[in-house]
Parts: structure tokens; C-alpha cells; sequence
């Protein structure tokens, strides 16, 4: 091979390698906002948990809060409540069958997503339904005081959203996006 052709040859070898490096860098450069676009915006992340204050919330009082865009019950259950919850834990005639204790993390607290698993309406306070519980307006759905479906047309029990008790005065309602 002539000193020529190895000039040639080597000339070639780099603007094969400096072609391949500028591309590479011209598709990592496309790629990166595309991939950014997948990560959840500001306004999602800061929806994704909701900090309550239970310190002022007196037993058998229910205060509702929102929580990314839905109203969640939370009810600061007596002792009859949760009684008349425990109580009805066995009964075999339940659609939807659950034990109180697994609905509620701690017993005197009851974190409710408040949306009738019939057709999504937001269900009555405590104390309107047959059971002690919940009523819901638009279809006649019952719900005890655990926010388990006892007579109407709902197919599931009012849905528990992931919660954790931060304290013992505050609860945080979902879970924290990284």
C-alpha cells in the first residue's frame, strides 16, 4: 500500500469517526426533550400529595379535602363508629366484602376517596345512610360507616387512596412522585 492511499485510508477512518460523533451528539440533543416530556410537570408533582391537619378535626366530625382534582373524606370516626364498622365486618351479605380494619389504618380515622363507585357522585356526610354511613343522592347507594356498599346499584365499596399518617396530627394523602 502506497504512502498515498494510507493518507487516503486514514483520512477517511476520521470523517467516519468525526460523522459518527457529530450524529451521535445531534440524536442525544433530539432525544433529551422528548424524553423530558415523559417526567410528570410541576402542577402534576405538586398534586401528588396532600398534607391535612387533623389536629383541629373533633371525633365524629368529617371534613373534605382535594386531593389531585377529587374530594376525599376524611372522618375522625367515635367509637360507636367504628363499633357499628367492626361489627358488621363478618356479615356475609356484603357485595363487596372488607374488613374495617383494612379499610382504616388507624381506627379513629376513616380517608375516603368520595366517589360512588356506581357513576362517580359524591356521596352524602356520614349519618345519612341506613347503615350510619353514607347515602348517595344520585342512585340510592348505601355505605356503612367504613364506606362499605350495604344496598343500591354500586358494585364496589368507596375506594381507600393511599394515605400515611406522617404524625399523629398529620396525615399525607397519596404518594410522593421522585
Amino acid at each position: 500500500m502506497s504512502m498515498v492511499d494510507q493518507h487516503e485510508e486514514n483520512r477517511r477512518d476520521f470523517l467516519i469517526m468525526a460523522t459518527s460523533a457529530v450524529g451521535a451528539v445531534g440524536v442525544a440533543g433530539a432525544a433529551w426533550p422528548f424524553i423530558r416530556s415523559w417526567s410528570p410537570s410541576a402542577d402534576v408533582l405538586a398534586q401528588a400529595t396532600t398534607e391535612v391537619d387533623l389536629s383541629s378535626i373533633q371525633a365524629g366530625q368529617m371534613v373534605t379535602v382535594p386531593w389531585q382534582g377529587k374530594p376525599v373524606f376524611i372522618l375522625h370516626r367515635t367509637t360507636q363508629q367504628i363499633e357499628a364498622a367492626r361489627k358488621d365486618d363478618g356479615d356475609a351479605s356484603m357485595r363487596d366484602p372488607e374488613k374495617d380494619a383494612e379499610r382504616a389504618k388507624k381506627a379513629e380515622w376513616l380517608v375516603l376517596l368520595a366517589s360512588c363507585t356506581h357513576l362517580g357522585c359524591v356521596p352524602q356526610p356520614i349519618g345519612t345512610g341506613e347503615y350510619g354511613g353514607f347515602l348517595c343522592p344520585c342512585h340510592g347507594t348505601h355505605y356503612d360507616t367504613s364506606g362499605r356498599v350495604r344496598k343500591g346499584p354500586a358494585p364496589k365499596n368507596l375506594a381507600v387512596p393511599h394515605h400515611e399518617f406522617k404524625n399523629d396530627k398529620t396525615l399525607v394523602i397519596g404518594k410522593a412522585l421522585a
